[in-house]
């Protein structure tokens, strides 16, 4: 069975970065895309970046020039380096990973790490 999970996460006053990372291990023969998400109180579940296999990236307007995600394939872990954090983006932080085994490929999530940021 495939577990990924996140550390990172914490309390921040607004201006202030915090670096996340999710570790994947278990059954793998290796990872395809890897991402982060994210769920405000109240509101529904959106993508905050994303990272295929050879590095390519991308990211929502709104996340562009303050957030950048990166991996070591080695390791089997992604990283979302935040910076000029926002009130707004408190959240839930969840990654999401794109994993091949057995002759599939299927996309498992971590259980989420906590960012607050304060005023």
């Amino acid at each position: 069975q495939v577990q990924l999970v996140e550390s990172g996460g914490g309390l921040v006053q607004a201006g202030g970065s915090l670096r996340l990372s999710c570790a994947a291990s278990g059954s793998i023969w290796s990872i395809n895309d890897m991402g982060w998400y994210r769920r405000a109180p109240g509101k529904q579940r959106e993508p905050v970046a994303n990272i295929t296999s050879t590095g390519i990236t991308n990211y929502p307007d709104s996340m562009k020039g303050r957030f950048t995600i990166s991996r070591d394939n080695a390791k089997k872990t992604v990283y979302l380096q935040m910076n000029s954090l926002k009130p707004e983006d408190t959240a839930v932080y969840y990654c999401n990973a794109n994993i091949h085994f057995a002759w599939r490929s299927r996309d498992y999530w971590g259980q989420g790490t906590q960012v607050t940021v304060s005023s």
